[in-house]
């Protein structure tokens, strides 16, 4: 559990809650990716799942600033139906989050957070870092891991559903308080974009409560286990 949360803006961390049928990988993907063509200076890893022509399952973990692809799986042989995580891959991923962290970046994204790190493992230790440090972070957490992350965060954190609407409706309120507003503005887009006047009842962001509903970084992804 983080115990200090005095830097800590509750609203700034976000967790996509999702079940097995739900393709969290591509909605984080796609989301950063357009954040990202808008001049958001976005850090972090997304993950992508493939199986190989020899039936192996593959992870990759995928730098969102420059697209370098990391593995983090190790594979169990032909036709295998599961792997487990590299320790060396989830160290580089690791690093990539740190960079992340010491550039400053405007919005970081972590895969997930899932058994490894509940138990104190994966990219733990940086969750703990990003968050401490009030910055805006964004990522994923399968319903079976619920209980573990509200442990870890002490229910502090926005739960979001597994929708593109709600995670645009979250960024753009954190993106446009005064604290953080830089190429944003109350009357900006959450992407940038000037927004007429007469169409701003049409764009103003959904109540927290009620949440309904970037082009893809990856290719091919799979839906997470």
């Amino acid at each position: 559990m983080i115990d200090n949360f005095d830097n800590v803006d509750p609203t700034a961390l976000a967790a996509i809650l999702y079940q097995p049928k739900d393709d969290a990988d591509r909605l984080i993907a796609d989301f950063v990716q357009d954040l990202a063509r808008h001049d958001v200076r976005v850090g972090g890893i997304v993950q992508r799942h493939f199986i190989n022509t020899n039936g192996t399952h593959v992870m990759l973990a995928v730098d969102v600033a420059t697209g370098r692809e990391i593995s983090i799986s190790q594979l169990l042989g032909s036709g295998a139906a599961s792997c487990t995580l590299d320790t060396n891959g989830l160290a580089e991923a690791a690093v990539v989050v740190s960079q992340a962290l010491r550039d400053k970046v405007d919005l970081l994204v972590i895969s997930k957070f899932a058994k490894q790190e509940a138990v104190g493992r994966g990219l733990r230790a940086e969750f703990v870092d990003a968050i401490t440090r009030g910055v805006p972070l964004l990522t994923a957490v399968p319903r079976n891991s619920l209980v573990d992350w509200s442990a870890f965060t002490g229910d502090v954190g926005m739960l979001l559903p597994c929708d593109r609407q709600a995670v645009e409706e979250w960024w753009r309120d954190v993106a446009t308080r005064p604290a953080r507003r830089r190429a944003f503005n109350p009357s900006w887009s959450y992407l940038g974009t000037m927004i007429p006047d007469s169409l701003m009842t049409v764009a103003r962001i959904m109540p927290r409560s009620a949440p309904e509903s970037p082009v893809a970084l990856l290719h091919g992804l799979q839906k997470q286990p």
